[in-house]
């Protein structure tokens, strides 16, 4: 009996060892499997770039075929459905950057003056409060900001501005700037709160009161983080396209009057898609021109925000 029960105590051995190494092979399998996945879908956001950027340039390079380059970033009429059909890019360029001025100009001040009390003023109880609140205004789809811009805001300027028009390029530009008031005050809020509490209690032990401490030690302690934000908000109104499309029409105005109706980079690229150009016609072509022109400005301003988060950033 005992050489039966060395034999099945070997075989279970046996079989321990067999079960480790399979699970080891196993185990080194997916280890040396798990970058290869990892790439693969690192690699999808990689190559849908390339393949915009690459789709961007072909079909712009056949429009530059039919129209100069220097007509089309110098001229200041746009007419692509006349006749003699004319193909300026200055008054979307015009429309798309006093758009983005007016939401900055709304959402710059009113977002930074939000963070500084969510972060230095404001209790525990109020901030969980609040930030889950102005978050909010977010996650509202843009043609609900669109709607209202139309059949809200202008009829309110309508009495202050009675010469204002039905669509202009004001309404749309403030409302976008409420849109961009969470995202400014969120990320200056987190670059605020990340300063060190000693740099604080420092300021407040030199005798420098609580204003004092938050402008002249928190900001500029914080001023990367804010700065970004302020680009990355340009950036956000300069890519808007149903607010700018419902609320400030179709005229391809090359003016800076804000009570005139003007046309975005985006709305064009809107109207443009939307069936009336011919596919492989000279319009057809220049909604892939502007696009590529909305791309390059909204690229340059990521990099920007890039570039001032590297220079001005504070190491503690």
């Amino acid at each position: 009996m005992a050489p039966n029960g060395n034999h099945n105590q070997e075989s279970s051995i046996r079989d321990l060892i067999d079960q480790k190494k399979q699970k080891r092979n196993i185990s080194n399998y997916t280890e040396k499997s798990i970058p290869v996945i990892l790439f693969l879908f690192a690699a999808v956001s990689v190559l849908t770039t390339i393949g915009i950027v690459y789709t961007l340039l072909t079909e712009t390079i056949s429009f530059f075929q039919a129209v100069p380059i220097v007509e089309f970033f110098t001229g200041t009429v746009l007419r692509p459905l006349s006749q003699d059909p004319e193909f300026g890019v200055l008054p979307l360029i015009n429309g798309t950057i006093i758009s983005s001025l007016i939401a900055m100009l709304v959402a710059g001040p009113i977002g930074i003056m939000t963070a500084v009390y969510l972060s230095e003023y404001a209790s525990d109880k109020v901030r969980r409060i609040l930030k889950p609140v102005l978050e909010v205004l977010a996650g509202i789809p843009t043609i609900v900001y669109g709607f209202f811009a139309f059949t809200f805001v202008t009829p309110m300027l309508e009495y202050i501005i009675p010469s204002i028009g039905a669509t202009n390029i004001l309404s749309p530009g403030l409302v976008m700037g409420v849109m961009i008031i969470p995202m400014i005050a969120s990320l200056s809020e987190d670059a605020m709160t990340s300063v060190p509490n000693a740099m604080r209690e420092g300021a407040l032990a030199l005798g420098a009161t609580k204003l004092e401490t938050t402008f002249r030690v928190v900001i500029p302690a914080a001023l990367s983080g804010i700065i970004a934000s302020f680009v990355l908000g340009i950036s956000r109104a300069i890519g808007e396209t149903m607010i700018v499309t419902i609320a400030s029409g179709s005229s391809k105005n090359f003016t800076f009057d804000v009570t005139q109706s003007m046309q975005t980079m985006t709305a064009y690229i809107v109207e443009v898609s939307g069936g009336e150009a011919p596919a492989g016609s000279t319009i057809y072509y220049s909604l892939y021109a502007v696009a590529m022109t909305l791309f390059v400005f909204t690229l340059i301003m990521n990099l920007l925000a890039r570039y001032i988060s590297r220079k001005f950033r504070e190491e503690y």
